[in-house]
């Protein structure tokens, strides 16, 4: 029978003095899948798959949760000329916060390895950018919603954001 060349390809036979399971998969590679576990635990990833001769291999492990901890960014950043009594600063409750109006990934300059647009203790007049946050691959400039001092950043650069999270507090 002669076939057409947009007709699926036949599976191959074995030869007939091949054993009937010789069109069966191939033995489980267990040592590939002890390598496997093992880089999972070195890299810290939850989960590599790989595929090799037509046989695919995945070992996944379950994700803990670590315990929350504070993050560097949301520790109180001492301001020269600002007393002990006056630099902690908790965020939600200033009147000068600058919250993140979008979810996203915070930068604080123009580009990597560039200079922040603010730092601590820098002045800032109404409208001036103080970060940006991409959202979906679109670089928005926050400005400044008020002018005064930056006395708090509370996000470091390319750090995700949530809508609602203090990025920084001017007064």
């Amino acid at each position: 029978m002669a076939r057409k060349p947009e007709d699926p390809p036949m599976p191959e036979r074995p030869p007939k003095s091949a054993p009937k399971n010789a069109l069966k998969s191939p033995a489980i590679d267990h040592d590939l899948i002890r390598e496997l576990a093992k880089l999972l635990d070195e890299t810290g990833l939850t989960e590599i798959a790989v595929e090799q001769d037509g046989v695919s291999i995945r070992v996944a492990r379950q994700a803990t949760v670590p315990a929350p901890r504070a993050r560097a960014a949301e520790l109180p950043v001492p301001v020269p000329g600002v007393t002990a009594a006056t630099a902690p600063v908790d965020p939600a409750q200033h009147p000068g916060l600058v919250a993140s109006p979008m979810v996203g990934t915070a930068y604080r300059g123009p580009q990597p390895g560039a200079r922040p647009f603010v730092e601590v203790g820098s002045p800032v007049k109404i409208g001036e950018t103080l970060i940006i946050i991409e959202a979906m691959k679109t670089m928005n400039q926050i400005p400044a919603p008020r002018s005064g001092t930056v006395i708090q950043i509370l996000v470091e650069d390319g750090q995700p954001v949530e809508y609602g999270e203090p990025l920084m507090i001017i007064e």
